[in-house]
């Protein structure tokens, strides 16, 4: 994949609403997720590469800067919203990435509508943010487990020493 391919894959908003449109005219099911992705590891690309197995084109939905600071503290993130964005667009289980500034992606999740919202963890699927949405839409809602042994907090950990 060329740099200008993964770079392509980063979308504003409209342009993602744009995108998101299309596939669904074509008949592909679209999925969505979110999160921090600060320190890419196992546990993501698994989760991915499950929630992109669901459905025809994975969008994701990555925390910014200030809203990962909000949620996980004054030293995070540890990868800046540039590298994080990149990296996901890198994968090839990832088809649209974009990033947004709220504590929850609620907002991006009513703009896009996809047909399927995933979400990781002991997530129940009426309590993952956007399920309302998607299930008034007609979609879908899932919650997929995490892979045990494998997150940020721990890999930062494991450096301090």
């Amino acid at each position: 994949m060329t740099f200008e391919a993964i770079h392509n894959k980063i979308q504003t908003w409209d342009e993602l609403r744009q995108t998101a449109k299309d596939w669904k005219s074509e008949g592909l099911r679209v999925v969505f997720t979110n999160g921090c992705f600060d320190i890419l590891h196992f546990g993501h690309i698994h989760y991915l590469a499950q929630a992109r197995d669901l459905g025809d084109r994975l969008v994701v939905g990555m925390n910014s800067g200030d809203s990962v600071r909000r949620l996980k503290g004054p030293g995070r993130p540890i990868n800046d919203e540039a590298t994080r964005l990149h990296l996901l667009a890198a994968l090839s289980m990832v088809d649209a990435v974009t990033s947004f500034e709220e504590d929850t992606p609620y907002e991006l999740i009513r703009l896009l509508l996809p047909d399927i919202l995933v979400k990781g963890g002991d997530w129940a699927p009426e309590s993952i943010v956007g399920s309302d949405l998607v299930l008034a839409n007609g979609g879908a809602v899932r919650s997929l487990p995490y892979v045990e042994g494998y997150s940020t907090t721990l890999i930062e950990k494991k450096i301090k020493g």
